[in-house]
């Protein structure tokens, strides 16, 4: 447990950047989810559009520390790939 004031708030403000960490994440993940499923589902225009949804997301993580640049790079360059191998 936290014993000093500036322990304390550190513990609150971990708190509150997990929870919003959490909730951007799960936003990635969903907008990953919906370029995959459009893949699958063999829907070519969807797809892209979803693509082009995803990617900026992809990099608002990156610059808000949640993921790794190498992670999105890797991430993009494989939904990039099922897009290609659908056409």
């Amino acid at each position: 447990m936290a014993n000093s004031p500036q322990a304390k708030k550190r513990a609150r403000q971990a708190e509150q950047s997990r929870i919003r960490n959490a909730g951007q994440r799960s936003n990635l993940r969903t907008f990953i989810k919906k370029v995959i499923a459009a893949v699958r589902a063999g829907d070519k225009e969807q797809a892209q559009a979803a693509f082009k949804a995803a990617v900026p997301v992809i990099d608002s993580a990156v610059n808000k520390g949640i993921i790794h640049k190498n992670k999105a790079a890797r991430s993009k360059s494989r939904l990039n790939n099922r897009l290609r191998a659908l056409a």
